[in-house]
């Protein structure tokens, strides 16, 4: 069963005035497609299947349906449980639901890995109307009997595919068995292929499939450069692409690799600092609240900062390393135009890394995936620079131009 868009406000989906009140006060006022189409099948208590790519808006909407119908909880034993596969983006959903949430005098806390039990352990005896987290704290605290799920009754599955990417999908299986059998189970996918339609098929009853696609390559506001360039090279084009655009995440492959290019950002006058598995949880807060505030210019991460991380204005991102696939492609590159905004992607392509960039190409879609353009030559006065290229498929006129060499995909 599927479902159909509206541009209607949000009090024409059914949220109430109190909140919708708290969504004028934050300048929010028009839905955005995935929001208008999930919210009044969540607020009529259907289990709902969305899938929408990174960036659209998610989080509001499971998060105002949340706010609206979510019970008061016993202590230990929260009412509503929203699963999400990073540290960063349990942290994130906690903190957008918390305004909404204080409009009802309902409660949220986050529970994630890398800090100590000790105030999770506290919040869940005082009473947590709704436990964000990932699965396997969640699962430590329901194993300690500090957490009980029998009351749950509002289920969120979040970035379902990344859950399934990295390998937490049985512990999400043995977390969904203990909450309450009629639950309504809310799940948000980029895909739902493979895994994540196992969950859909096990978990779900007759859910109402709610699907954005991505917008078309001639709308999309987001311009994408695949650059030719030398190993050596990439640091010094990095620092012109950050002081281009103010800002940018850059991804790189290794942990050390991060580490490396944050500390040769700073040689060359970029501040930066590094995001990855192995910083602690305080110093993965530190560097993101650092990048948010804008007291670094870039925020150098592996793919476990890909999803999970919202920051408003990302003026680009670097795929320093080539990424591995048109998935880790894809959400690494949402970090950057978010929502309709517009948005710069540079991948750099040294020689090893020709047959890979001409297969992302293709695989997503974009036109003339041939060899990409070298950033070591002297271009003409028209031709655009690595972070200032045209969007895929778009001419300099702003109609469809016929596939080419690759200058940029």
């Amino acid at each position: 069963m599927s479902s159909t868009t509206t541009t209607a406000g949000f009090a024409d989906l059914g949220v109430a005035d109190d909140l919708c009140s708290r969504l004028t006060q934050g300048s929010r006022t028009e839905p955005f497609p995935i929001q208008a189409a999930a919210i009044p099948a969540a607020l009529d208590g259907n289990d709902v299947c969305g899938r929408a790519p990174t960036g659209s808006g998610k989080t509001l909407a499971f998060g105002l349906p949340i706010a609206q119908r979510v019970a008061r909880a016993r202590p230990s034993r929260p009412r509503a449980l929203v699963l999400a596969p990073t540290r960063e983006l349990a942290a994130q959903i906690g903190a957008e639901l918390k305004p909404l949430l204080a409009v009802r005098k309902r409660s949220v806390a986050s529970f994630y890995g890398g800090v100590g039990f000790g105030p999770q352990l506290k919040a869940l005896r005082r009473g947590v109307d709704v436990a964000v987290g990932c699965p396997g704290r969640v699962g430590d605290l329901v194993r300690r009997g500090a957490l009980i799920l029998s009351d749950v009754d509002i289920v969120v599955i979040d970035e379902a595919d990344r859950m399934a990417d990295m390998g937490f999908l049985p512990e999400v299986r043995r977390l969904l068995d203990q909450v309450e059998p009629s639950r309504q189970t809310l799940l948000f996918s980029a895909t739902l292929d493979g895994a994540v339609d196992v969950l859909v098929r096990n978990y779900q009853r007759e859910p109402i499939r709610c699907d954005v696609a991505p917008p078309e390559r001639h709308d999309d506001r987001t311009v994408h450069n695949f650059v030719e360039t030398a190993r050596e090279k990439r640091v010094q084009l990095t620092a012109g692409l950050v002081k281009e655009h103010g800002s940018a995440m850059v991804f790189c492959r290794t942990k050390r690799g991060a580490d490396r290019v944050a500390k040769q950002l700073a040689n060359v006058g970029v501040s930066a600092v590094a995001i990855h598995g192995d910083r602690s949880q305080g110093q993965r807060d530190r560097a993101l609240a650092s990048f948010q505030e804008r007291r670094v210019q870039a925020l150098v991460a592996t793919d476990v900062a890909a999803r999970g991380i919202h920051v408003d204005d990302v003026g680009c991102v670097v795929h320093f390393d080539i990424p591995a696939d048109a998935k880790d492609y894809l959400h690494r590159s949402g970090r950057t135009g978010r929502a309709g905004a517009a948005g710069v992607v540079v991948t750099f392509v040294m020689d090893e890394d020709q047959a890979k960039g001409r297969e992302l190409q293709r695989a997503l879609g974009m036109p003339g995936a041939g060899r990409p353009r070298p950033a070591s030559k002297r271009r003409p006065s028209s031709e655009p620079s690595p972070g200032r290229g045209r969007r895929p498929g778009a001419s300099r006129r702003g109609g469809h131009r016929p596939p080419r060499r690759a200058r940029q995909g």
